[in-house]
C-alpha cells in the first residue's frame, strides 16, 4: 500500500498502515430521494403554510427563507430569528413554524412574531400627511387646485400607486394616511372596526360642558343621530372655544355638522390622531413614513 504523502506530495515513511483511521459512520438514509416523494414533501411544507406558490412543477420550494425574511425586516438577526423559530414563536399564515429552512413570500404571506404581524413585503408603504387648509383629498384635480397628488408626484413618477385613506375636505386640516396596501386601507375605513378619529375645532361661542355632555349624547341631524366618543373643551377665549373631539363616525363633515347644529359653528378644524397614529409637531404640507409601533397597532386594530 502506498504510504500516504506529505504536504510537498513526498511519502509519510514514518506512518504506517496501523495508525490509518477507519470510520464506523453508518451510510447515510435515504440519500437518493426520489422526485416524486420530493415533491410530495414540498407539497405538505406549502399545503400547511397554505401557500401553493412554495411548489414549482419540478417540486422544488421557492421563496425566501424564513429566517432571512425576519432579518430583512428589522426583527432580529438571522441567528436570533431562528432560535425564534425553534421556540414556535413565530407563525406564518396562522400556523406555527418550528422547522427551520421553511421558505416564504413577502408579498402574499402573513408572518407574526409573538402574536404581533411583521411589516415584510418591501412594496408596501405607509405615510402620514399633514394636510393642508385648501388641499384637496384628490391625487389629481380638474381644476388645477392644489391636492394630495401633487405631494406625491415624485413616488407616482417612480410607479409607486399611493392613495389615501379616507377623506378630509378641503377647508380642513391635519392627519391623513397614504399607502398602497388596499386590505388595510378598506378595513380602516370599514365602520365595522370603529377606528377613532381625534379632532381640534375652534369654534364661534364660549363652549362649556353642556356642550360635552349635548356631544356625547348625541345630535340628530338630517341623516341620523351623531354621537361623540369623547369630548373636551381644550380652551376658550374672546368669544371663541378650543373643543377636542374624539369618534368613530364617518359619515361626510360629520364635525362640523354635529358643532354647528349645538350652536357653535367651526371656524378651523385639524384631524390630529387616527387611532393610535399621531400627527404630533409635524409641519403642513410634511410627510413622514408610520413607524413599526405605529404599523404594528393599526394591523391588531383591523385584526390583520
Amino acid at each position: 500500500m502506498t504510504p500516504p504523502a506529505r504536504r510537498d506530495g513526498t511519502p509519510d515513511k514514518k506512518r504506517r498502515d496501523s495508525d490509518m483511521l477507519l470510520s464506523n459512520a453508518k451510510p447515510a438514509r435515504h440519500q437518493h430521494v426520489s422526485k416524486k416523494k420530493q415533491k410530495a414533501t414540498a407539497d405538505s411544507v406549502a399545503k400547511e403554510l397554505g401557500a401553493d406558490w412554495l411548489v414549482d412543477e419540478q417540486g422544488n420550494r421557492k421563496g425566501e427563507r424564513l429566517q432571512k425574511v425576519l432579518a430583512k425586516a428589522g426583527v432580529a438577526s438571522r441567528r436570533h430569528a431562528e432560535i425564534l423559530i425553534d421556540q414556535g414563536r413565530v407563525e406564518v399564515n396562522g400556523n406555527i413554524i418550528v422547522k427551520q429552512g421553511v421558505r416564504v413570500n413577502p408579498s402574499v404571506d402573513v408572518i407574526r412574531v409573538d402574536g404581533v404581524r411583521v411589516n415584510v413585503n418591501e412594496e408596501q408603504e405607509y405615510f402620514i400627511l399633514n394636510k393642508p387648509r385648501g388641499m384637496q383629498s384628490t391625487m389629481s384635480d380638474e381644476m388645477g387646485r392644489p391636492c394630495v397628488g401633487d405631494v406625491i408626484a415624485e413616488r407616482v413618477a417612480a410607479g409607486k400607486r399611493l392613495f389615501h385613506v379616507g377623506r378630509l375636505d378641503a377647508d380642513t386640516e391635519g392627519l391623513l394616511i397614504l399607502t398602497n396596501d388596499g386590505e388595510l386601507a378598506n378595513r380602516l375605513m370599514h365602520p365595522k372596526y370603529e377606528i377613532t378619529k381625534t379632532y381640534l375645532a375652534e369654534v364661534l361661542g364660549e363652549a362649556d360642558n353642556r356642550l360635552v355632555k349635548q356631544l356625547k349624547e348625541g345630535i340628530e341631524l338630517d341623516d341620523g343621530l351623531a354621537k361623540a366618543d369623547f369630548v373636551q373643551v381644550v380652551d376658550k377665549n374672546q368669544g371663541f372655544s378650543l373643543v377636542r373631539v374624539e369618534l368613530h363616525e364617518g359619515r361626510k363633515h360629520i364635525v362640523r355638522r354635529m358643532l354647528k347644529e349645538a350652536g357653535f359653528p367651526v371656524q378651523r378644524l385639524v384631524r390630529t390622531k387616527m387611532h393610535t397614529v399621531q400627527l404630533g409637531d409635524m409641519k403642513p404640507g410634511s410627510m413622514r413614513a408610520l413607524n413599526d409601533a405605529e404599523l404594528t397597532s393599526l394591523y391588531k386594530a383591523v385584526g390583520m
